[in-house]
């Protein structure tokens, strides 16, 4: 399509007419010119790497809350006396909060760029982890996490699409992923955090390890003066010569640059000057085409069962699973906890070489199934741990049940957990992405807190064991899920996908090969004069 909109503009691809400038710059011009150095294509290849990463610190505050707060609210109880519903309430709110940032997120990224945006999430957390810190009563404690989800949101949602829009087709998985990294990072370090500093009085010990959060926001501080804006935000913005420029820092070659502009241009729909407005963005979101359904059931979806599942609650209460499994001790509680971190952190990194090798699905059905698995076996270890003393030994029990939960993450850290980022941040057309990666953000954040909020009000009613047996049953369904929902999107380009989505009739249970959608582009592309 852009090969054919050149050819009927004397060649030069369409955004040329926006970038008066440039005009004598081409397609066949780039193509001419030598290949880049292979040290130049290192050195770029390092950026984008380095950009990933900047934008994946905000994750680290989601997850060194996640992981620190199941030790803080051991100590909190102790401090400020705190009810159960209390606690519960504290631990889950965060993730329904965090819905009001990743709304807002959806739009602010659109009307101020994807890196501001994640400064303004960074700040906003750093305001209610400073509350947090310092609260006196647990009514201050909860003004100060409600700040901190909302902060938490707003970088959750923008992270993956800003890094989603700035990597290349072939390595879009790995560099996707880098938040759930960063999250299973966060976690490990809150952790270690609950052990280091759980020696000290249980007045500061967890407003210390509370504070601690607070240092990656300086980090994020800095990184916003490094990476450069989203090229795909540029282009709606009709800021061309600003988006080639920062495709030149981020691509192999000047002839990769100037196809990457031209299929973004077309996603825009800039020659036609048409940025889809709020409210009608909303309108194809709330009353979708057979296509955007479909976008929505792969985007959003994955975004559910990845809560419901029962991972945050697996970690946030830990300590508890532990105390049920048998162990005594707080420190030794604790102990317990960084191995699951260990565990689950060790796991993603396995994920990231494999995403853009094995693709999505396959990894998706491992993560499923074995998750399955092993909640069932922590439901089945932590029944006989209460029912059935005299088959087994207190210390097999106990081993038992933390081989299940780390099983548990290390089968969610391969496959729902970062492929869940890389997905939902791939499967949305340029008009809708903002958008709908906050509304699959929503429907996480409510099912987290649901989760969450639930988790010791329904282990009194029908236990813990009876908690992991329900979570295994959904775990179940969620196969079935992955294989008609989800469709394969490695090595595809964010347009590619699109297009894929619109081919309802070859679907095929949610399954097509990129040959599949070779002849939705018209065949004069490759026809087409350049010059």
């Amino acid at each position: 399509m852009a090969d054919a909109g050149a050819a009927g503009n004397g060649g030069r691809s369409k955004y040329a007419a926006l970038d008066r400038s440039e005009e004598q710059e081409t397609v066949l011009d780039a193509r001419r010119r030598p290949p880049v150095p292979e040290s130049e294509r290192r050195r770029r290849e390092r950026f984008v790497f380095a950009c990933a990463v900047f934008a994946s610190l905000n994750a680290i505050l989601l997850g060194y809350d996640v992981g620190v707060m199941s030790g803080c609210i051991i100590y909190m109880q102790k401090d400020l006396h705190i009810t159960e519903f209390q606690q519960e309430i504290l631990v889950g709110c965060l993730s329904v909060v965090s819905l009001l940032g990743s709304l807002s997120g959806g739009r602010t990224s659109d009307a101020i760029g994807r890196k501001w945006t994640m400064g303004l999430g960074a700040v906003v957390f750093q305001l209610g982890a400073v509350i947090m810190t310092f609260a006196p009563s647990f009514t201050v404690l909860m003004i100060g996490r409600l700040l901190a989800g909302v902060g938490i949101g707003f970088g959750a949602m923008v992270s993956g699409v800003y890094i989603a829009e700035i990597s290349p087709a072939g390595s879009r998985g790995t560099l996707t992923s880098l938040p759930e990294i960063c999250i299973n990072l966060g976690i490990l370090l809150g952790y270690v955090s609950n052990y280091a500093f759980s020696g000290l009085s249980e007045h500061i010990n967890w407003r210390i390890m509370l504070g601690v959060g607070i240092l990656p926001s300086v980090f994020i501080g800095f990184a916003l003066f490094v990476i450069p804006e989203s090229p795909r935000w540029l282009m709606m913005e009709k800021r061309v010569s600003e988006a080639r420029a920062v495709l030149l820092q981020i691509s192999e070659s000047e002839a990769e640059v100037e196809e990457r502009l031209a299929e973004i241009e077309e996603a825009a729909g800039l020659m036609k000057s048409m940025k889809s407005e709020e409210k009608e963005v909303w309108r194809e979101l709330l009353n979708p085409s057979p296509a955007v359904r479909r976008m929505l059931y792969a985007g959003c979806g994955i975004q559910l069962f990845q809560q419901i599942t029962g991972i945050d609650a697996t970690v946030y209460y830990s300590p508890t699973i532990f105390r049920d499994a048998g162990i005594k001790s707080d420190q030794e509680l604790l102990a317990a906890t960084v191995a699951v971190g260990f565990t689950k952190t060790v796991f993603i990194l396995v994920a990231i070489f494999l995403i853009d090798k094995v693709g999505r699905k396959p990894l998706l059905y491992v993560s499923t199934i074995g998750m399955t698995a092993c909640l069932f076996l922590l439901g089945v270890a932590l029944t006989l741990q209460k029912h059935a003393m005299g088959l087994m030994s207190p210390r097999v029990g106990i081993d038992l049940a933390i081989f299940a939960v780390c099983g548990n993450v290390a089968f969610f850290s391969i496959g729902m957990g970062p492929i869940c980022w890389v997905l939902s941040s791939e499967v949305f057309p340029l008009r809708l992405r903002a958008q709908g990666s906050a509304l699959g953000q929503v429907g996480g954040r409510v099912s987290s807190g649901l989760v969450s909020m639930s988790f010791l009000s329904m282990a009194r009613a029908i236990s813990v064991a009876g908690m992991f047996f329900v979570f295994a049953a959904i775990s179940t369904i969620s196969v079935l899920f992955v294989y008609f929902c989800v469709p394969e999107t490695k090595g595809k380009t964010l347009e590619q996908i699109e297009m894929m989505f619109e081919s309802g009739d070859e679907w095929r249970g949610g399954e097509i090969e990129l040959e599949d959608t070779q002849h939705l582009i018209p065949s004069n592309n490759k026809s087409a004069p350049l010059g």
